[in-house]
């Protein structure tokens, strides 16, 4: 039978550039897989086929002598015969190209996995553990001056009965003959070999003949830590701090995993924060706003003084240089934003009623700039 034209094999032009044809033999790669079709000689075929294909038009020494003598090229004697694997009856891994883009190229990559590969275990079957996050809720002072804390979590640790070996008995712990202690077996899938989990020790590597009664022949068992967490000044909401070893112990002697503790800073009732700088308003009367003065507002450390100038209108924001938050690993820190707020009085008597009349009379209006310019804007609409 005649070979079919490779361009046709791939379902691209010819013109086709790198990438589309990596594109659409990645999508018929998967389509014509053997382990999506067993036992379909049809999709085994294909799937050579396919292979074949992209091996010639992904090289390109390859692909120009295909371009210009066709499948003669590769014949004995042909200009292209001896290029390498592929055309002249070589054959392209279907695995390269996965391996290139999912990022697997020394094996173990997420395509190896889905198809029952993966990395094999180390021959003593230890594994590593797993690791753990904890959110922990701080106060904004804690983030502002740092703090160090105490928190209590469960966590697998090696089993004190058998010291983490899984068996009741020394020697109780022997290599799975299955699978030769590597936790895996090869399997034949057609024309080629995939890799699975042993399914006498579950990919562990280890056969135990006496488990422990208290772990059950897991190594490990649930306990609760204590465990320390320093925390840096400046530390932002979301921001998340790394526990080298505190996350679950590792299976059969391997190393733990780390802990994650993850920091969520708690609302404040007075100040609000961006990044290093706090901000919060503080109410002052009609007469300090009018008349100017000094006013005492809130920081994380204390009480600090702030000037009004006279005339100060509601709203306005004052900056208190250094009064933020520090910047993490900094010897520097943020401002504090004070917008003030200008309150008007409420429930006069008829004497204070009185004198704010007399002054709103004498006036006239004047020294009123914000409705000056406000009515200066607006008076087309009036005329």
């Amino acid at each position: 039978m005649a070979k079919r034209d490779y361009y046709e094999i791939l379902g691209v032009e010819k013109g086709a550039g790198a990438e589309d044809m990596k594109k659409a033999y990645r999508k018929l790669a998967v389509k014509y897989h053997p382990d999506k079709n067993p036992g379909d000689k049809a999709a085994e075929d294909n799937f050579k086929e396919l292979g074949e294909a992209y091996d010639v038009l992904s090289d390109e020494q390859k692909r120009a002598a295909y371009d210009r003598y066709g499948h003669a090229a590769f014949q004995a004697g042909g200009p292209g015969a001896g290029t390498g694997r592929g055309g002249g009856g070589g054959f392209h891994d279907p695995f390269d190209i996965f391996r290139e883009v999912f990022g697997g190229g020394g094996g173990g990559g997420i395509f190896e996995e889905f198809f029952g590969g993966g990395r094999q275990r180390s021959r003593s079957g230890a594994l590593r553990g797993s690791d753990l996050r904890y959110d922990l809720e701080i106060t904004l002072e804690e983030a502002a001056r740092g703090a160090e804390k105490q928190i209590e979590l469960e966590r697998a640790q090696a089993c004190e009965k058998c010291g983490g070996s899984g068996s009741s008995k020394p020697g109780g712990v022997k290599s799975c003959p299955t699978c030769g202690g590597a936790g895996q077996v090869i399997t034949t899938r057609g024309f080629f070999q995939v890799q699975q989990p042993c399914p006498d020790c579950s990919g562990s590597g280890q056969i135990i003949s006496n488990p422990c009664p208290d772990c059950r022949g897991q190594g490990r068992l649930d306990k609760l830590s204590r465990i320390k967490i320093r925390i840096p000044a400046g530390i932002t909401d979301g921001a998340r701090l790394r526990s080298s070893g505190n996350g679950d112990g590792g299976a059969r002697g391997g190393p733990s995993g780390d802990l994650y503790i993850v920091i969520h800073i708690k609302r404040h009732e007075v100040f609000e924060r961006e990044e290093d700088d706090l901000f919060c308003e503080v109410p002052i009367s009609f007469a300090k706003a009018t008349l100017g003065g000094e006013v005492m507002v809130p920081t994380l450390d204390g009480k600090a003084s702030l000037k009004i100038p006279t005339g100060t209108q509601s709203a306005t924001t004052f900056r208190l240089r250094g009064k933020g938050l520090p910047r993490l690993n900094s010897s520097s820190k943020g401002d504090l934003m004070v917008r003030v707020q200008v309150e008007v009085p409420t429930n006069l008597t008829a004497e204070q009623k009185e004198k704010l009349k007399t002054f709103s009379d004498s006036t006239g209006g004047q020294n009123e700039p914000m409705a000056e310019s406000f009515f200066q804007k607006a008076k087309r609409f009036f005329s």
